[in-house]
């Protein structure tokens, strides 16, 4: 599968295999793919459950029911342990953000996270979501980190979703009790009976399960994100992704969506400006879903009697058929691009003398006509 931007979610039976502390055992192969990933130009954000099973051990609980006072302190502690754990095995920065459902159901908050992790990716800083645990309302569960996840795919426009837990996929039965149990490798509409195949979730731990990913699967294919669930603790389910094979089980993407900002980008803003680009530049906005870099540039051009500022609406036309092929808000003002075009993104700090990321256009702020 062809992906640019993809949140990959993190089971806790992976973060902390026996819940008495973080372990490398698995986050060092996920570690490892998500460098991969990003070695090839693809943007990553992890949601991490854990950090409960994670502090477990330095709160006295002396029950196997625990207290959500005492879970929220569990989190508390171990979203530290969680968090070394994690950065212990990159070379780049990792960030933390501690959000809710209700976080991301507020429009303002909603944006904020999404200027936030924008930010963060454009620096090459990996951003490592996880549930509010310590704070919120209702009991802290792991679980609700799949469903989180999906909505975080979505305040990103990932392209892809990885739900990782310690089961290959959905199954026709529960492969644990059932020898009869088939994988289902690929779903194109989640029904009822689908629903159905989820089982029982047997890990006292873990309170997600398979009905929870198959909800965070569904949410997100409504909004065209492909969404995988796959076994993270077998090192041949990476390589596999690697080779955009599907090891688990394909969630297909609806098509023909577009998101709310998108249609008023498309329908509502008038364009201030034009920027003109060359065949590779073409290709990689409608074959490969890229942002558009300045080096594909040939000319800019206002539709005005002023020029076009940054953050003003453009339309991106193709040089060869004089069409435009896309509109998305500029990033650079007109008097800028003009220095930068045809220059490779390394080069714009020192030709400008400032920085406001390497690409023009990107992709979350376009719309391809």
């Amino acid at each position: 599968m062809k992906f640019n931007r993809a949140v990959i979610k993190v089971g806790s039976a992976l973060v902390a295999p026996n819940a008495q502390g973080c372990s490398g055992k698995y986050t060092l192969a996920i570690s490892q793919f998500i460098t991969q990933c990003q070695q090839q130009g693809k943007e990553i954000i992890l949601v991490s459950s854990g950090s409960i099973a994670a502090g477990r051990s330095s709160i006295h609980h002396g029950s196997v029911d625990v207290s959500v006072a005492t879970r929220k302190a569990m989190a508390s502690v171990g979203q530290m342990k969680m968090m070394a754990n994690w950065q212990r095995f990159f070379d780049i920065p990792c960030s933390q953000l501690l959000i809710t459902q209700q976080d991301l159901n507020d429009r303002e908050r909603f944006i904020s996270i999404k200027h936030t992790i924008n930010i963060q990716l454009a620096n090459g800083i990996l951003p490592i979501v996880n549930e509010n645990d310590t704070v919120a309302s209702k009991d802290a569960t792991a679980g609700d980190n799949d469903n989180l996840a999906a909505l975080v795919a979505q305040v990103c426009e990932a392209d892809a979703l990885f739900i990782l837990g310690d089961v290959d996929g959905v199954f026709t039965q529960d492969p644990k009790t059932n020898t009869n149990a088939l994988l289902v490798p690929v779903i194109d509409k989640v029904t009822d009976e689908i629903y159905a195949m989820a089982g029982v979730n047997n890990n006292k731990h873990s309170t997600g399960g398979m009905r929870s990913k198959i909800e965070a699967a569904a949410k997100a294919v409504e909004h065209g994100i492909n969404t995988y669930i796959v076994n993270g603790t077998r090192n041949d389910v990476f390589d596999a992704l690697l080779k955009e094979l599907n090891p688990g089980t394909h969630f297909i993407a609806h098509k023909d969506i577009i998101t709310a900002k998108k249609h008023w980008l498309k329908h509502t803003l008038k364009s201030q400006g034009q920027i003109i680009l060359d065949e590779g530049a073409v290709n990689a906005l409608l074959n490969e879903g890229a942002s558009l870099l300045p080096k594909g540039i040939k000319s800019v051009q206002s539709q005005c009697q002023f020029s076009f500022q940054q953050g003003d609406s453009v339309d991106l036309i193709d040089e060869k058929s004089n069409k435009i092929i896309a509109k998305g808000i500029s990033i650079y003002s007109q008097r800028d691009l003009t220095r930068i075009m045809g220059q490779h993104s390394g080069s714009i700090a020192s030709i400008l003398g400032h920085n406001q990321g390497s690409v023009v256009v990107h992709r979350d702020d376009m719309v391809i006509l």
